[in-house]
């Protein structure tokens, strides 16, 4: 799923291309990507491109009237310009300047669009997470230690913090040399202020380095240069042990044992009940 780094690119190449132009037409190719239907989504046609933001991991389009586009692109979905219809299309916002299309891979349709007339409906979908760079470090400790959550969960909370996902929280962890499993209330205050700082300087050396593309057509939550997140048994580019996983659901949570664990490896649900005596405990 595009994060922080992701969707704040998507934002400054769209701003260079279509603040200022009209939304002349938006063609919808899929019946479940719109999520709302007052006002019409007609109503969005005609009018001018004033401003572009992000709200978590999602795109806004602010345009005239007090009328908001708002575009969660969730795992699959994705962006290009200059957008055509293909085979994985959802939608095509046609303005003045070029097309912009909505794609989304595989067959489970999860991208949404809304559309939102006026500040208040558009912060009433806002999960209430405080942003990183906007946030101090003692603002940041409160937030981590609302409730006692492991640091994995605490990151990835839209509601603790905005647009930190699965992937960078695995860099943000390893960067901080702290366990995924670690929970908030016992960490330490040097802990909490180096994992304020990995936090910041993780999000925004990914950021530096996704506008070096252009337009980001190739978002994907495994980028070479990662340390740990989708390197599973490569060895950790810190200290050269495998890079371990968990996992759980549809998510996976890579960590370096001997950077982050003291060499522990974290029971795997599925495979450390597979294997029970036979699971590794450490990396000796």
């Amino acid at each position: 799923m595009p994060e922080l780094p992701d969707v704040t690119v998507y934002i400054e190449a769209l701003d260079s291309r279509i603040r200022g132009a009209r939304l002349e037409k938006i063609r919808l190719f899929n019946p479940f990507l719109l999520r709302t239907a007052v006002p019409p989504i007609g109503n969005a046609e005609g009018r001018k491109v004033l401003e572009l933001s992000r709200l978590g991991k999602r795109i806004v389009i602010g345009l005239e009237e007090e009328l908001f586009l708002v575009l969660h692109l969730m795992i699959a979905g994705r962006l290009h310009w200059p957008g055509r219809k293909t085979r994985n299309t959802l939608a095509l916002f046609e303005f003045d300047s070029g097309t912009l299309s909505l794609t989304e891979a595989g067959s489970k349709r999860r991208a949404s669009l809304h559309l939102v007339r006026g500040e208040a409906a558009l912060r009433a979908m806002d999960p209430g997470g405080v942003e990183v760079f906007g946030v101090d470090l003692p603002g940041f400790a409160l937030q981590l230690t609302k409730q006692n959550h492991t640091l994995k969960r605490a990151l990835t909370d839209p509601t603790l913090f905005s647009g930190i996902g699965n992937a960078y929280s695995d860099e943000i962890l390893h960067r901080a040399k702290l366990s995924p499993v670690a929970l908030t209330g016992g960490l330490s205050e040097e802990q909490v202020r180096t994992l304020y700082e990995a936090t910041r300087r993780v999000l925004s050396e990914w950021t530096r380095k996704l506008r070096t593309e252009g337009f980001p057509e190739k978002v994907t939550a495994f980028r070479e240069g990662m340390a740990v997140h989708g390197r599973y048994g490569e060895p950790c580019p810190v200290c050269g042990a495998p890079v371990q996983r968990i996992v759980y659901a549809e998510n996976e949570t890579n960590y370096c044992a001997r950077c982050q664990t003291g060499g522990r490896i974290l029971a795997d649900r599925a495979l450390s009940r597979l294997l029970k005596k036979s699971w590794p405990r450490s990396l000796d």
